[in-house]
């Protein structure tokens, strides 16, 4: 999922040679870089996009599971899906805050969305057309973020690791909700279980598609593994969540839509049809279904906010002028 924010890292740096061998040689000693820490300026930009990508997609993941929150069909689901959608929110402010102490302001990154430079995941430009799509999110989506985010716990930048253990907590009580409302249609009426399943078959290959292009197309994956910002390719990420997510479905009586899909004996795992990586670029370019609906309702957040963000710097700095005119 956050492989995605890979895409256009600029990777590049000028140190020299010495520099770079003593900083390698605390990223192989399992050492936590801190902000404060003299780093390759490669680095931190590879972070300041990756970070920046993850808190874009929580913020923007709220949108298509908030589009049901007044349709939930019980107060049980609805306070469930409450609890979730303001979980979303907190993990975009810990990644926010995380990318702040790299230099970068929540200002910039916020800008950067809105006109195009940073990206959000792909995965949520696509519409959730039935409650189903509100469980199949959990499942699949979730259960992607999850098989990307454990990984990210190990991460080779302090704040980044520390924010995702909450992160990954939390993402596993929405994988286990989601789970659980599938389930609930899979085994109901002939209606729900159709509706379970139309669902999946249209999430099932966007979920897959979230970890990324192929290791061979990749461009930044190498150095994002030497510096242990990633500790898994893509494809070794999207190889684990299919071995996951199959004998799941199974137990669901659902099917998952690729013909392709079978157990190979040698290797110890499922092999899959071909992805559209067609459809990849194109959504991944801003031009998925809802694409244009959600930078749009993100740019609408931002500007009503305008006067919150002026009335706390005003405050911020009476209370500054107060406090200096004291001592």
């Amino acid at each position: 999922m956050y492989s995605q924010g890979l895409i256009g890292a600029d990777g590049r740096t000028d140190e020299t040679p010495e520099f770079l061998d003593a900083f390698q040689r605390r990223i192989d000693a399992e050492e936590k870089i801190e902000p404060n820490d003299a780093m390759p300026e490669g680095y931190r930009r590879t972070l300041v996009r990756q970070i920046g990508q993850h808190a874009h997609s929580e913020i923007v993941g709220m949108l298509p599971e908030g589009n049901w929150i007044t349709r939930a069909p019980s107060l049980r689901r609805k306070a469930a899906l409450l609890a979730k959608v303001q979980d979303e929110g907190g993990h975009g402010l810990y990644l926010y805050s995380a990318a702040e102490t790299l230099g970068v302001s929540r200002e910039e990154m916020t800008e950067e969305l809105l006109d195009g430079r940073a990206k959000y995941s792909s995965i949520f430009n696509y519409p959730t057309l039935s409650w189903a799509d509100i469980g199949t999110i959990g499942w699949l989506v979730d259960g992607a973020a999850i098989m990307n985010q454990i990984p990210l716990c190990r991460c080779s930048f302090g704040p980044y690791a520390r924010a995702m253990i909450r992160v990954c907590k939390e993402e596993s009580f929405h994988q286990r909700q989601g789970y659980e409302i599938v389930m609930t249609l899979a085994q109901g009426t002939p209606a729900q279980k159709e509706m379970a399943q139309d669902s999946l078959n249209r999430w099932w290959w966007p979920s897959i598609m979230m970890f990324g292009p192929h290791d061979s197309d990749s461009q930044h994956s190498d150095q994002s593994m030497a510096w242990k910002i990633k500790r898994f390719t893509n494809d070794e990420l999207r190889q684990k969540f299919i071995d996951a997510t199959v004998p799941q479905a199974e137990y669901l009586g659902l099917t998952l839509p690729d013909p392709d899909l079978k157990w190979n004996e040698a290797k110890g795992g499922y092999d899959h049809g071909p992805i559209d990586w067609d459809e990849f670029w194109r959504v991944v370019k801003g031009h998925g279904p809802m694409a244009r609906d959600r930078i749009k309702a993100r740019r609408k957040a931002w500007d009503d906010g305008a006067w919150v963000r002026e009335a706390a710097l005003a405050h911020a700095e009476k209370r500054r002028a107060r406090k200096m005119a004291a001592e």
